[in-house]
């Protein structure tokens, strides 16, 4: 039986390291591309829409069926608003990258 700690390996600790902060940027951006507040902003921007013009095309019928109030556009609106909110919130403070990690051979010497 051979011993595999022998064996010399066919990475570099640099070609590793290289190959982690490649794998840590992407997963840097997945995470802000799959942001929860995106997903919702985004959510309830489209249906806010359908929602206000189902409410701007709604008849009297309807609307004296809600005790005269256009719940349609109402509800449509404030489901706008909602949507707008979370896509400003994430515009506003976007989540963070993590920390940078220098390899330990660029790590200046300590005192």
């Amino acid at each position: 039986m051979s011993d595999n700690s022998e064996r010399p390996s066919p990475f570099t600790e640099k070609d590793v390291q290289r190959e982690v902060s490649e794998l840590e940027g992407k997963s840097a951006t997945a995470a802000r591309l799959f942001d929860i507040r995106r997903i919702i902003g985004g959510l309830f921007v489209l249906y806010g829409v359908i929602v206000t013009i189902v409410g701007l095309t709604d008849d009297d019928a309807a609307i004296d069926k809600a005790e005269g109030v256009n719940i349609n556009l109402w509800t449509g609106l404030g489901m706008l608003l909602l949507g707008l909110f979370f896509l400003t919130w994430l515009k506003l403070r976007p989540t963070a990258p993590p920390p940078p990690t220098t390899p330990p051979e660029d790590e200046p010497p300590g005192p």
